[in-house]
């Protein structure tokens, strides 16, 4: 079964950006659709990011404008470009498939300061 690794997140001041990536562990060429989900303290995990096989993008009101989804099928490789971060931003990041069927990775923190 396919594994996911999440990386790139860390601490950045508001109005920062930065780019998570998620590495798959065999072929995500097949999957009708990968997206980015994230958990702050306390909340529920949500999707805020999807992309499909022909990459057509979807996202949350909360992250639109402000957030691209992209993927790599060649490098098996989903990644989310954040720019605009704002302090409710926080939150640890994981992807998956939409919705989400493939084993949840470990995710990776991104906490934005005001």
């Amino acid at each position: 079964q396919v594994q996911l690794v999440e990386s790139g997140g860390g601490l950045v001041q508001a109005g920062g950006s930065l780019t998570l990536s998620c590495a798959a562990s065999g072929s995500i060429a097949s999957i009708r659709a990968m997206g980015w989900y994230r958990q702050a303290p306390g909340k529920q995990r949500t999707t805020i990011a999807a992309i499909n096989t022909n990459d057509t993008t979807s996202y949350a009101d909360s992250v639109k404008g402000r957030f691209t989804v992209s993927r790599d099928n060649a490098k098996n490789t989903v990644y989310l470009q954040m720019n605009s971060l704002k302090p409710e931003d926080t939150a640890v990041y994981y992807c998956n498939e939409v919705p989400p069927r493939l084993p949840w990775g470990q995710g990776t923190q991104v906490t934005v300061s005001s």
